[in-house]
């Protein structure tokens, strides 16, 4: 049964928390999805989640209802898939460090944007260098095709830790389709597949 759940773990802003709000506020904005005025919006831009269940949570606002345990179990669900996957996916990740490693550096950057404070040092710098360099044998279109494909099944395997709030899924959905895209305009991905369903619009957007 669906359950809307309150805001239960201490929030702050990380490293990339605002800058990852500003992006994607400017675009859900010009989707119709968020009103205008959604940067001056306390309700909208703070970091704790609605308890009305017809509010979306945010992404930024996902680590007060999730907490760090969850959002570890989520990313260590899917690192183990990584490295049980094909030689050629595998080795790009073993190069740069074992399971543990890839669930403590990508644990961080969720927490960090997700409104858990300031986890992942090096913010928008750090990633980009992760991707340009350890990671630029996957930026394309097998690569991502991939990842997609087994953080979907994490995703569907992880339901039990993404509480029984089914706006939890579609904030995780969103936030995932968000940096996709990213990727695929920096990278210049075509379709990879996707995350399911995602934030509907705000309440009088």
């Amino acid at each position: 049964m669906s359950k809307v759940v309150s805001p239960t773990f201490p929030t702050r802003h990380g490293y990339m928390t605002k800058v990852a709000q500003k992006a994607y506020v400017a675009s859900a904005v010009e989707k119709g999805l968020l009103p205008a005025d959604a940067m001056r919006r306390a309700d909208l831009v703070g970091l704790k989640a609605s308890s009305d269940p017809n509010v979306p949570i945010q992404f930024w606002q996902l680590f007060s209802v999730l907490g760090p345990e969850a959002i570890i179990a989520i990313v260590h669900d899917f690192y183990e898939r990584v490295f049980a996957d094909e030689d050629w996916f595998v080795s790009v990740f073993a190069r740069v460090g074992g399971v543990e490693h890839h669930v403590n550096t990508q644990a961080s950057m969720w927490a960090d944007t997700m409104g858990g404070g300031p986890y992942y040092h090096g913010a928008e710098f750090r990633l980009s260098f992760h991707h340009t360099h350890n990671a630029m044998a996957l930026m394309n279109d097998r690569g991502a095709e991939r990842w997609v494909s087994l953080m979907n099944q994490s995703l569907t395997a992880c339901a039990d830790q993404m509480t029984a709030d089914p706006r939890v899924r579609l904030s995780l959905n969103t936030f995932l389709t968000h940096f996709l895209g990213k990727y695929a305009v920096e990278f210049g991905l075509g379709n990879v597949g996707a995350f399911g369903e995602l934030n509907g619009p705000y309440p009088n957007a």
